[in-house]
């Protein structure tokens, strides 16, 4: 019944953010929440609806709220879920970046104004409009081999125009929910909770092993797709099987770091790939040696 629980409320917030809530008051945190973690969870709150809206907050905080009191969560795990997940649900598309030097130039008016220059995928700019734009410009940009293409993008306070335009590019947060990013963004977001779930069912030592695992995926372009690609190699070949119970990995943590450790910012993944083979081969051998006994 635990899983389906777990998936019954992945679920319902999947849902829930789709949907949206008319209710424009700020969310509050459960006197349940320790100090510590209604500290950063308090700051986080305010970070969402800087950046989406009170829904998404609340969202956060509703994600948040199950794991409070949860068996094998302690109060360390509880803060670094709320730490990870802020900076997960905060990611960084070009909404952001113009999102984040407006409030530079509001904070710090009179400090001098550079060109900020960012390359940006064309791939993760499309995808940060509407999916009903996006995807045929993606089909085009795919035929065109244009899809990685890294272009430019100039996110300047210099001149009356340049702010214009990055007010006009924040404003696009308004239509951040129906982008291709923000659903990839919303799923992740839910597998990696629902994977900590599992942890704590499965193999309750490597649940912070797994919390962590968020850090790998943060960022924009290159950088960011091959650490996303890094994260689900890892869950999809040592996490996912190990709490299916088709791996024996005793020390799924240790796997986990094992892992990491071997990721390089190559799109082939090959270091990668070799290094979990390598536990996957230890961990089929001790399944094997086990059955025989």
């Amino acid at each position: 019944m635990g899983v389906f629980a777990d998936v019954r409320e992945s679920l319902r917030y999947l849902f829930a953010d789709i949907i949206g809530e008319q209710d424009d008051s700020i969310p509050h945190l459960p006197a349940e929440f320790p100090e510590a973690v209604a500290l950063v969870a308090g700051e986080a709150i305010h970070l969402l609806i800087e950046y989406q809206g009170t829904a998404y907050a609340r969202l956060y905080v509703d994600r948040l709220r199950r794991f409070v009191g949860k068996p094998g969560v302690d109060e360390a795990m509880l803060l670094e879920i709320a730490r990870l997940m802020a900076m997960r649900m905060s990611y960084e598309d070009a909404i952001r970046i113009a999102q984040l030097k407006l409030l530079e130039l509001e904070a710090y008016p009179d400090t001098p104004r550079a060109d900020d220059i960012r390359k940006l995928r064309l791939d993760e700019m499309v995808e940060a409009l509407p999916a009903v734009v996006a995807e045929p410009v993606l089909d085009v940009l795919n035929w065109l081999g244009w899809v990685r293409k890294r272009v430019s993008i100039h996110f300047s306070t210099a001149n009356r125009f340049s702010i214009r335009r990055l007010k006009i590019e924040a404003a696009l947060k308004r239509w951040r929910r129906y982008s291709i990013r923000y659903s990839r963004e919303r799923n992740w977001v839910e597998r990696w909770l629902h994977m900590v779930d599992r942890a704590l069912a499965k193999q309750p030592a490597a649940a912070r092993a797994v919390v962590d695992t968020a850090t790998m995926v943060q960022g924009y372009g290159d950088a960011y797709r091959h650490g996303l690609a890094d994260w689900h190699a890892i869950i999809d070949e040592l996490a996912k099987p190990t709490f299916e119970g088709t791996l024996q990995l005793p020390d799924l943590a240790g796997a986990i770091a094992e892992a990491r450790s071997a990721a390089m910012p190559d799109p082939r993944q090959a270091a990668l790939k070799r290094k979990i083979a390598e536990i996957r081969a230890r961990g089929t051998s001790r399944g094997a040696d086990a059955a025989a006994e």
